[in-house]
């Protein structure tokens, strides 16, 4: 599959960075089923850390490659924390420029830190963004890319309507449109796509994987649990999010009255593990999620689905050109 990528896709499908659980072996995963697989800077404690979880997947993807020349192997992408708060910024850019992802996703702040460092390498870079204001921020600081984070997201959510934001963006940006919120089967790729996004976010589908560093007790909270479970709220991190009222339930909040702190934190220097590490997170899509399983055995449902969609499509018969009268 072309998409704007330097690099062919099985599916128009990124495996969202997931805090506290994306990691080398998801990332890997995806990106061997061929999709983008991405992880978050903040799920390693240190930079010495971070630069070994990315030559690991630089490695595991070339070997990958090698070993099969005609196997669609997809590029990898890192999601940088671009907030104020994140003292660790500067290193973790170091390291990008020494490894050279193909993608990097900045979330929860402007994406002008990283830009020249990103396109000094060739690389693309993605803004994450939940409103129309910061997508024409971003778009108007030269970023290759809008990640639409719409209503239904999991973690750090949006409120716009996942079609209502592709069209809207679409009518000032020409650049790669990436979007996600609730979608966890091959239709709504192939809706989205119809929509006019060029790549999907799919980060709870990924969530109950067999490689995603989840608690187990947390997968099978993803399985057992569908949308009304889930409570969107800025009492945690400051910032709205989607989460698991069990999981809050659990820890001794009140889901009802979940207080925002005073300031919001976002820096990566602070070990993940001792930040909401038993309050999790997911999107309204896990409600068609049945089960834990390996990366590519929801890759491989997901590209049934997404053909299914197209014949769907293509079943209705609709004339290769169409005259619409005034």
């Amino acid at each position: 599959m072309k998409t704007p990528l330097s690099q062919p896709l099985r599916l128009p499908v990124v495996a969202a960075p997931m805090f506290l659980i994306s990691g080398p072996d998801l990332v890997i995963a995806a990106c061997t089923s061929g999709i983008v697989g991405s992880f978050p800077a903040p799920n390693c404690r240190t930079a010495d850390e971070l630069d070994s979880w990315m030559g690991t997947i630089t490695d595991g993807l070339t070997s990958a490659a090698a070993a099969d020349p005609d196997a669609i192997v997809a590029p990898w992408a890192i999601n940088l924390v671009t907030h104020r708060t994140n003292a660790r910024l500067a290193d973790d850019l170091q390291l990008v420029a020494q490894h050279q992802p193909p993608i990097v996703i900045t979330a929860l702040g402007s994406p002008a830190p990283v830009i020249d460092t990103v396109k000094a390498y060739g690389g693309i870079v993605i803004a994450d963004v939940v409103n129309l204001k910061l997508a024409q921020k971003a778009a108007a600081m030269g970023v290759d890319g809008l990640a639409c984070v719409s209503t239904g997201a999991g973690g750090h959510t949006g409120h716009l309507s996942p079609f209502a934001f592709i069209s809207a963006v679409r009518d000032f940006f020409d650049g790669i449109i990436t979007v996600g919120g609730g979608i966890t089967d091959g239709q709504g790729i192939a809706g989205a796509v119809a929509a006019g996004a060029d790549l999907v976010y799919m980060g709870t589908r990924f969530l109950p994987t067999t490689e995603s560093l989840a608690q187990p007790e947390y997968k099978q909270m993803v399985v057992d649990h569908g949308t009304d479970d889930l409570i969107v709220s800025s009492g945690i991190t400051g910032t709205d999010a989607s989460w698991l009222r069990p999981s809050l339930v659990a820890n001794g909040l009140d889901p009802d009255n979940l207080v925002a702190p005073t300031a919001r934190n976002y820096d990566s220097t602070e070990s993940p593990t001792k930040k909401w590490k038993d309050i999790w997170a997911a999107g309204q899509g896990l409600q068609t999620i049945r089960a834990i399983e390996p990366v590519a055995q929801v890759v491989d449902r997901l590209e049934v689905e997404y053909r299914a969609a197209h014949e769907r499509f293509t079943a209705l018969g609709l004339p290769s050109s169409t005259t619409v009268h005034a």
